[in-house]
């Protein structure tokens, strides 16, 4: 374990852990500039928790209904060695596929432990590299490094040696019909598969293998139409790696904001807790309820502090650089003499305000 793994481990004391996943990493690079939220996640601590514990849980979540429907639907996909997934593969996508070996590396034997099958999948993988052949590996287990502390993945499927390429499938049960997929959807996974994919690729480079073996596109398994049954799409993903691989490049400064915590603080519960998240910035916005689970925490605090963050980054982006309601108020009806740095800004809330008086009277 490295300093950094043994300072967060600290920090975090005896508070729930919550490993990162795709998803988790992938919603890093919805608001890269929340200092909190990545040390809550560099922390591996459990969010959701914290946010209970300060009076404002999370309500949102994958109702039990959509894991159920998911599960069955990756299943049937997977049945009888991936059977349907190769006839996709083959028909649907036009790839040319020889005979498939099928491996299940949810189990090394009857060991689970995520070293153990981590290091089966490097050996594996290796192996299919060294013998060009083809097989599909059901659900290996990747590592990829996240703010100095190794974080285990689990794709659907790494399929090898599809035309030369090494590919990622990510198998969802949310629909296509007429061909068109709901794109918040289609985005969701296509960065989950981006993180898989940074995954594979630092896998090679640790093997010294060349990390360009595995492709920038993955493909996508959804169900089609209005029935159970699959279709396939490959997914472009280079705008998604540019942007997952920045936001994981800025999590090595990870030490530099452990600074910003008092001496001796802890995410664990306790009547500090309020406290320390307090001291750590946070970067709120109305786009933060539907993918973080400390975001009732944060817009309470947002508007208790009168902070425009509340109002959304499209509102803070148009009253350049003003930090509080109070202030932008003030400078529209007057009651604010602006500075040099609000008097472009003034002028445009002042003539909003007259039109909102017209429009009112």
């Amino acid at each position: 374990m490295n300093d950094l793994s043994a300072r967060l481990d600290r920090l975090r004391d005896d508070a729930p852990t919550c490993r990162h996943n795709a998803r988790t990493i992938a919603a890093l690079t919805t608001n890269p500039g929340c200092v909190r939220r990545a040390l809550l996640d560099a922390a591996a601590v459990d969010k959701a928790e914290i946010a209970r514990e300060l009076g404002h849980p999370p309500q949102f979540g994958q109702s039990q209904f959509a894991i159920t429907r998911g599960n069955t639907f990756e299943a049937m996909v997977k049945a009888n060695g991936c059977a349907e997934l190769l006839a996709l593969l083959r028909e649907k996508l036009g790839l040319s596929i020889p005979e498939v070996g099928y491996v299940d590396l949810n189990t090394v034997g009857d060991n689970a432990g995520n070293a153990v099958r981590h290091q089966r999948t490097r050996q594996l993988l290796g192996r299919a590299i060294r013998d060009n052949d083809a097989t599909l590996f059901d659900h290996p287990l990747l590592r990829l490094d996240v703010a100095g502390a190794p974080a285990y993945l689990e794709p659907d499927v790494v399929a090898v040696q599809l035309d030369g390429l090494f590919h990622v499938i990510e198998i969802k049960s949310f629909p296509v019909i007429d061909e068109q997929a709901d794109p918040t959807q289609v985005a969701v996974a296509a960065k989950q598969s981006a993180v898989y994919v940074l995954a594979l690729r630092q896998l090679f480079e640790d093997l010294g293998e060349d990390p360009e073996l595995v492709s920038h596109r993955a493909i996508l398994v959804c169900a089609r139409d209005f029935t159970n049954r699959p279709t396939a799409a490959l997914v472009d993903l280079r705008k998604q790696l540019a942007v997952v691989s920045r936001q994981l490049s800025r999590l090595t400064s990870i030490e530099q904001l452990l600074e910003l915590l008092p001496p001796g603080a802890s995410f664990a519960p306790g009547p500090d807790l309020a406290d320390t998240i307090a001291a750590i910035p946070a970067r709120y916005a109305p786009d933060c309820m539907s993918h973080c689970d400390m975001a009732f925490a944060c817009r309470s605090e947002a508007r208790s502090s009168g902070s425009v963050d509340a109002l959304g980054r499209g509102v803070c982006d148009d009253l350049g650089g003003i930090d509080s309601v109070e202030t932008a108020l003030g400078l529209a009806d007057g009651s604010f003499t602006p500075g040099p740095e609000h008097a472009d800004i003034a002028g445009v809330l002042r003539a909003a305000h007259r039109l909102q008086l017209e429009i009112a009277g």
